[in-house]
């Protein structure tokens, strides 16, 4: 007999090796561990039809009455694994594609899941409204990313980036009516990667969306959204006001995010508008196109993202989103709080965690591009983020609890919870495995 919580373990399981694999085996097709994730996941699948309902929480007593694994619980989770398949899917063909109608349909559909999945508890009015905003906005997006495609595709006859590259560096070719046609596309991209001036769905959205849909949406969509950015904009390299233009936009970016999350009240709005700062040390690197610097800051952000996410999921559920619901977390839940401690210093950039290598890397590949406004402005911002990424600590360690009760944590949690803050903590001491990856 099958049981719920076994397949929640091999799918923890399943995540923990193809990451471990993808860091420390070299020499393997990336895209074969796309397809060993999504093989994975179809057995689960398959196997939760054999899972029998448990009992009502009102009739397990001991560790197991915070649990319950009925069939509406059931339905739910093999719901999670067809859409987490299907997003697989889509997102190995966006950022393997390299042609811009093979772009534009992916980019499409994994969109599409994430209407669902941003408006998946369609009775709360606050889910609504981001999934009613995050729907009209990403229409405006595409409008613009179709706009694009199809100036560069007036200008140059073709969609394959590599043929339009070689087409640019002809003389004769209208570089300022592809250029244009490159704005257009820039700013259907700068709405996925949440970039200033096209970040204005990413606070009501991130608040209004599930926080496990949040979390996902946080880390899944900015890292596909800067891969196929990057492959966009290769050859658009030889215009030179295509590196002033993302400077600009990552300039506004840094400033408009570390300023508008100093006075969030709401952890989720916080990490909303700390999203949008992100956005901007990661374009940075793109200025720079300086690839290992980007892929580190992603699997760095991946990390300190999905921790404090997971962090935030179990203490919302006991308390509530705000931080003052933080207040004591220390004596409630020494772990929580801990976990939440790490996550946020990483954010923040403090030395021996991942997050402080990431922005290392990006500062680094900035000064060698002789780039001293986004180094200056970025260390500002760095000074802004250790502000509102240490109201949450001061919260969790020295204010009093308002509630003196234990915030229970289940096996399965505290195990993934515990993997992160190692990986966290593990990746700013010794990154050599993944910038090895990334040099592959």
């Amino acid at each position: 007999m099958i049981t719920a919580p076994e397949l929640e373990i091999a799918v923890l399981v399943l995540g923990m090796a193809i990451l471990l694999a993808e860091a420390f085996v070299t020499k393997i097709d990336k895209r074969a561990l796309a397809f060993v994730a999504i093989a994975g996941l179809a057995l689960v699948l398959a196997a939760s039809f054999f899972v029998v309902p448990s009992a009502s929480t009102s009739q397990v007593t001991g560790f197991w009455s915070f649990y319950t694994a009925d069939r509406l619980s059931i339905f739910f989770k093999q719901f999670a694994l067809v859409t987490t398949i299907f997003v697989l899917i889509l997102m190995t063909d966006l950022v393997s594609a390299i042609d811009f109608v093979f772009i534009f349909v992916s980019l499409e559909l994994v969109t599409i899941s994430f209407y669902v999945l941003v408006s998946f508890t369609r009775r709360n009015p606050l889910t609504l409204e981001a999934g009613t905003k995050y729907l009209v906005l990403s229409a405006l997006s595409t409008a613009f990313l179709v706009y694009g495609i199809a100036w560069i595709f007036g200008v140059t006859g073709q969609t394959n980036l590599h043929r339009i590259a070689d087409v640019l560096a002809n003389p004769a070719t209208d570089r300022s009516a592809a250029l244009l046609g490159m704005v257009f596309v820039l700013v259907a991209l700068g709405f996925k990667i949440a970039a200033v001036p096209f970040q204005i769905w990413v606070p009501d959205v991130y608040q209004g969306a599930p926080t496990p849909v949040t979390a996902y949406l946080s880390v899944g969509s900015k890292a596909a959204g800067f891969i196929v950015l990057l492959r966009v904009l290769q050859p658009f390299l030889a215009l030179p006001q295509t590196q002033r233009l993302i400077v600009v936009i990552a300039l506004l970016t840094l400033v408009y995010g570390n300023l508008a999350a100093l006075p969030q009240t709401n952890l989720k709005r916080l990490l909303a508008y700390s999203s949008i700062a992100h956005a901007g040390y990661l374009l940075i690197g793109v200025a720079c196109f300086d690839l290992s610097a980007i892929g580190y800051y992603l699997v760095a952000y991946l990390l300190m993202t999905l921790l404090s996410f997971a962090v935030l999921i179990i203490v919302a559920q006991q308390t509530g989103e705000q931080i003052t619901d933080f207040d004591g977390l220390a004596r409630r839940s020494p772990f929580l709080a801990f976990a939440m401690l790490i996550g946020m210093i990483s954010l923040a950039g403090v030395p021996f965690t991942a997050g402080f290598l990431g922005k290392f890397f990006i500062f680094y590949a900035a000064i060698l591009q002789h780039q001293t406004a986004l180094v200056v402005i970025g260390v500002i911002t760095v000074g802004c983020g250790f502000y509102y990424y240490l109201k949450v600590i001061r919260a969790m360690y020295w204010q009093s609890p308002v509630k003196t009760d234990r915030i229970p944590v289940n096996g399965v949690s505290r195990l993934a919870i515990s993997a992160l803050i190692i990986a966290t903590i593990w990746l700013g001491v010794y990154p050599q495995p993944i910038l090895d990856a990334l040099k592959q």
